[in-house]
């Protein structure tokens, strides 16, 4: 028996949790189900976890790729480049430093944290 059974939420802290939910949101279609001036989430519904964004004052936003970053979400994407594409348009950025020899990408969002894509597998 684990005494971990299900990842159920991972919060974010940030400097505006309204507008990190907007991004996400916008960028996995996920539901938001709170948001408010101190905290917002969204659910990736069928058992998935909750992403939270937690308002902390006077947060200072990671520095790519220095080490002092406190986690990355990765994502799997049916199409890498595309899905580059549609995030660089809902505001993301694309940083210089890109470590995996192409084999994912890595993303800053709106307020710096970064994210990482990879392809899909399908077994």
């Amino acid at each position: 028996m684990s005494a971990l059974s299900r990842l159920t939420a991972v919060h974010v802290d940030c400097a505006d949790p309204i507008k990190l939910a907007a991004f996400y949101q916008q960028a996995t279609g996920w539901q938001l189900t709170d948001s408010g001036e101190e905290f917002a989430a969204l659910d990736a519904g069928a058992g998935g976890p909750a992403l939270g964004f937690v308002r902390v004052p006077d947060h200072r936003a990671p520095q790519w790729p220095d080490g002092a970053k406190r986690l990355h979400l990765d994502f799997a994407v049916a199409d890498l480049d595309r899905a580059v594409a549609d995030l660089l348009r809902l505001g993301a950025v694309k940083p210089a430093f890109q470590p995996g020899a192409g084999a994912w990408v890595v993303l800053l969002d709106p307020e710096g944290h970064p994210f990482c894509l990879a392809p899909a597998t399908t077994d």
